[in-house]
């Protein structure tokens, strides 16, 4: 359907998480779905609130590195904190500076290709190339490392490309898909940490119902939270792997310690290998986790439960 802008905007509708269309409903009437006559439908035309879904791309230090389909929000923590799942850098302090670009225009997307070393890319090519862009939002995170990370990215020398519904694409090899992360447990032993409560938990996913706007807006992204001095901390996006990649970040960035993060949405093993690399005790799940990120939570001593509803929860670990 066609996209539609509006001047008097209310609230959060449009921004850049949320943005608004014209949609078309068909639906039969609930008094009349059960008949035994198939009923005729009714057409509804409405505005509809969707989620924006951008490719941004990370640069370190002049390299392109990777493209990730995300929210355009909180990109700093979102590529601080997915650095770090992939190993290139251990602290906070080692980005020394960042910068986010949203690709608009021939002048901003030509400013960019030079930084790349791709400035003889004449002005038809820049034209041609904006207009393939036209349909998709564009942004561009540019990190600098510290000289020690970029040699690890030197050494690495891969490109990843990470699409919205899967923390793994991209990744060759076995050994990266699949790593040994032990050098992430305190001392080579399981993390303990005391088991949350069933109270606490319904009572943080009742704080997130009532913070998550873009989802009530869109119900089309995912979000990664946790409890800090009585305060919810929660990270939005349509990717749940980035949602978690957000808040640690903000994990790093702010130096925070989180006993418990819960996610919205089911528990794989990416969300697994990242809490383990963020050391967080517990990771808890509104859905399921899969039968790997039980078994390399159980490694690892992860505490990992799912399926937080209305008046349950199930530990799958740490018990």
């Amino acid at each position: 359907m066609t996209e539609i802008s509006e001047d008097n905007d209310n609230g959060a509708a449009e921004t850049m998480l949320a943005r608004k269309h014209l949609a078309q409903k068909h639906y039969y009437p609930s008094d009349k779905a059960h008949g035994a006559d198939i009923p005729q439908s009714c057409i509804e035309s409405q505005t509809t609130s969707l989620a924006v879904e951008a490719a941004v791309a990370i640069v370190i230090n002049g390299i392109h590195y990777a493209v990730l389909m995300a929210s355009p929000y909180q990109l700093e923590y979102l590529a601080v904190g997915f650095l770090f799942s992939e190993g290139l850098i251990q602290h906070s302090h080692e980005l020394l500076d960042w910068e986010v670009t949203h690709l608009t225009d021939i002048a901003i997307y030509q400013k960019f290709a030079q930084s790349l070393n791709d400035g003889n890319l004449e002005s038809a090519s820049i034209e041609q190339r904006l207009e393939q862009f036209q349909d998709y939002d564009v942004y561009v995170v540019e990190l600098r490392l510290s000289q020690r990370c970029h040699q690890r990215i030197q050494a690495q020398k891969r490109q990843l490309a990470g699409r919205t519904g899967c923390g793994m694409c991209g990744i060759t090899g076995l050994t990266q898909a699949l790593p040994d992360l032990s050098a992430y447990t305190q001392d080579s032993q399981p993390i303990q940490a005391a088991c949350p409560r069933l109270d606490y938990l319904l009572d943080m996913r009742q704080q997130i119902t009532a913070m998550q706007h873009t989802h009530q807006l869109t119900g089309a992204v995912h979000a990664a939270a946790t409890l800090h001095d009585e305060q919810l901390y929660l990270f939005e996006d349509v990717g749940r792997h980035n949602a978690l990649d957000k808040l640690i970040g903000w994990q790093l960035r702010n130096k925070r310690e989180p006993d418990c993060v819960l996610m919205t949405s089911r528990l794989s093993i990416e969300l697994v290998q990242k809490s383990i690399r963020g050391r967080i005790p517990w990771l808890v799940g509104m859905s399921a986790p899969t039968s790997t990120a039980v078994r390399v939570a159980q490694r690892y001593g992860l505490g990992l439960a799912g399926f937080l509803r209305d008046n349950r929860v199930t530990y799958y670990t740490g018990i």
